[in-house]
């Protein structure tokens, strides 16, 4: 309780100074709330990173932005025609690398689209590693889309182009 009211009075007198000289962001946040007490209040969220920290002579403050990092695998863990398929690095840079195993007789293919949809590579998938070159790209979100012999998706991957 003791150590509440002292981040309380803390982060009065830091929200107080910097108010004065700062303007105020906003973010969406996971979770947050308010808290009040005889010292004064503070609004507080969750899922925030640290990136300043406030040290008086008798206790800290820590406040930041949130930054989301997601990555994601969509699509079927398992393919009908039972290949694995997997991708790294991700985030990338210059290259990507697919790897295919179980390799089949059938032609398997990837088409490279960005966030809006548009197509930016296309390309075969023979054998068990396959680098993809992203270096003339720009950083961004993109989707690595893998297709069977029937030009039906059986795989998509969520990339991040740094």
């Amino acid at each position: 309780m003791k150590i509440e009211k002292l981040l309380l009075n803390l982060s009065f007198s830091f929200t107080l100074f910097v108010a004065s000289s700062t303007f105020a962001q906003q973010s969406i946040h996971t979770s947050g709330g308010e808290a009040n007490g005889s010292g004064g209040a503070v609004s507080y969220s969750v899922g925030q990173l640290v990136y300043t920290l406030a040290i008086d002579n008798g206790g800290s403050l820590a406040q930041g932005v949130q930054q989301a990092y997601e990555i994601l695998a969509v699509g079927l863990p398992e393919t009908e025609n039972n290949i694995s398929l997997s991708i790294y690095p991700n985030p990338a840079v210059d290259v990507l690398n697919l790897l295919a195993g179980d390799l089949k007789e059938d032609k398997y293919t990837y088409q490279l689209v960005d966030n809006q949809g548009r197509v930016i590579n296309i390309g075969n998938i023979n054998k068990e590693q396959t680098q993809i070159s992203i270096s003339t790209l720009t950083g961004n979100i993109y989707f690595l889309n893998v297709f069977n012999s029937n030009n039906k998706q059986i795989k998509s991957f969520k990339i991040i182009k740094k």
